[in-house]
């Protein structure tokens, strides 16, 4: 997507950070809000369909509880969002009301996106928000979540709605312009990078850590998100949320921020849904055979190419696909636990029934439940 065709993207997920919503933490910034709203309300009149990935309830919660600095305990993590998020919300919903607009909120954690079935629900409803006309508001749910199923930021949760909505565009907001060259803070002659693709490994090393205590993420976890979001084909910009009328601007096709490019092809929905889990159990590794098979012609993954199993996963559970360098180039759903396919390995499918006593399925993975990463 050129950046003139940024005017023509019809659905954005927008990412706003914790620095931003929180004033670098003293409580939340209602002017700020005020104002993105308003540039939000007025993309919505242009046609534009909006998802709102909302940082920001720890960070609240904290400013109303007097805490200054960020908790290490997950529990006093779970109050502080439980706290914040009431102020967030109904910081959102009146801001929109005034411009006549509905909003809605939706919490999420892995579990709701791992299994498919709530994956799909969860797909539909927004969908059905976005024709209505309603702002879904989306965080994740830190309540309940454990560091099992945690994100570990809103960036990959901003990425993975960006799959889930099949969205044109995922705008990220931060309190840097975008990604530079250097670190900005340390040295004056930065540039910015205004044009990159989203997976080219070089960005990697211009990507330094978290900036400050609020939030979870940094640069890195971006790239990460623009690499979740290019799944679906969906571009990225990351940008100054200190810009003024940042999203106007940018539906005006003015030139801002990184632009992080998906330069693929979509991949299909259920396989965009395998490639955003986190939760891998386990890692097979291939031969040369094996990896060229699966990248050239797209086969399913059968016993004799597996030369190693490490992990403790069962059947249906998902498993990463590594080459002899440790390097992964796919993961998907196993057909046989770690204990069945440390069996098997090497072995042509033929020799299944005489090794194990059974035979549920010729392949380690069917290609239906394989993604290419």
């Amino acid at each position: 997507m050129s950046r003139e065709n940024i005017t023509r993207a019809r659905r954005w997920v927008v990412k706003i950070g914790s620095a931003l919503l929180t004033a670098d933490g003293r409580g939340l910034d209602k002017e700020a809000i005020a104002a993105w709203v308003e540039q939000m309300a007025d993309l919505q009149r242009q046609g534009v369909e909006l998802v709102l990935v909302s940082s920001g309830a720890v960070a609240e919660g904290m400013s109303r509880l007097g805490w200054k600095t960020r908790p290490a305990a997950m529990h006093d993590l779970q109050a502080a969002a439980a706290v914040g998020q009431m102020g967030l919300v109904q910081a959102y919903e009146s801001r929109f009301q005034a411009h006549g607009r509905h909003t809605a909120q939706i919490l999420l954690d892995h579990d709701d996106l791992s299994n498919r079935e709530r994956y799909l629900n969860a797909r539909r409803t927004l969908q059905v928000l976005l024709r209505l006309g309603v702002v879904p508001v989306v965080n994740e749910n830190d309540t309940v979540v454990t560091d099992e199923i945690r994100f570990g930021d809103n960036d990959t949760l901003a990425g993975l709605v960006a799959n889930l909505i099949d969205a044109d565009l995922l705008v990220i907001l931060t309190d840097q312009q975008g990604l530079f060259d250097k670190d900005p803070r340390a040295h004056a002659d930065a540039r910015l990078v205004t044009e990159g693709r989203a997976g080219d490994p070089a960005l990697d090393r211009l990507a330094g850590g978290s900036a400050g205590g609020l939030g979870r993420g940094g640069m890195i976890t971006k790239l990460r998100a623009a690499r979740l979001a290019a799944r679906s084909g969906t571009d990225t910009l990351i940008a100054s949320g200190r810009e003024e009328r940042i999203l106007s601007r940018l539906l005006a096709g003015e030139t801002l921020g990184t632009r992080l490019t998906a330069s693929r092809e979509p991949i299909a929905a259920r396989k965009q849904w395998l490639a955003g889990q986190l939760q891998v159990r386990g890692a097979l590794t291939l031969d040369a055979g094996a990896v060229r098979v699966l990248r050239e012609q797209g086969r399913s993954l059968l016993p004799v190419g597996v030369v190693a199993v490490s992990g403790n996963f069962t059947r249906g559970e998902l498993v990463s696909c590594v080459d002899e360098n440790g390097t992964e180039i796919g993961r998907g759903l196993v057909n046989y636990s770690a204990e069945e396919t440390s069996r098997i390995i090497g072995q042509s499918s033929a020799h299944i029934v005489e090794l194990l006593g059974y035979c549920d399925d010729d392949e380690l993975i069917h290609r239906d439940n394989l993604v290419l990463v």
